[in-house]
């Protein structure tokens, strides 16, 4: 059983936070001070979640150092106020960063038909999808 840490509870909720407000801060027409807020949010909770270090090893691996410039040069204009040109870099920048990431998730959206219930809720959207 893995042990959560107090700090790493705070920071699930403080990541989530992030989360809601760059989502209220998109959804707002891209305000620029939800979008600063919620960014801000987002990375001190990730830092809370696995640490600093890992963090900082994270975000500084060599292979890594382009969508790193790109995702922490999208915050930093966001926070100059230019919401739309910051959340593009961001964007890329995200992608860039967990490119080897998104494998394992499709990997695993694939096995998701084998769940059981799953597959029954697949097969029942699929089946209603196709009469339209």
């Amino acid at each position: 059983m893995i042990s959560v840490t107090e700090w790493q509870k705070i920071g699930v909720g403080i990541t989530g936070f992030g989360a809601f407000f760059i989502l209220l801060g998109v959804l707002l027409y891209f305000d620029s001070v939800l979008l600063a807020f919620g960014n801000l949010l987002f990375l001190t909770g990730l830092s809370l979640i696995i640490g600093l270090r890992k963090t900082l090893f994270f975000f500084f691996q060599r292979h890594k150092l382009k969508g790193t410039s790109f995702f922490l040069g999208g915050v930093v204009v966001v926070l100059l106020r230019w919401p739309l040109l910051g959340m593009f870099l961001e964007t890329y920048g995200f992608f860039s960063l967990f490119r080897g990431f998104f494998p394992v998730a499709f990997g695993f959206l694939g096995n998701a038909f084998n769940i059981p219930f799953l597959s029954e809720l697949f097969r029942r959207f699929q089946g209603s999808s196709s009469m339209v």
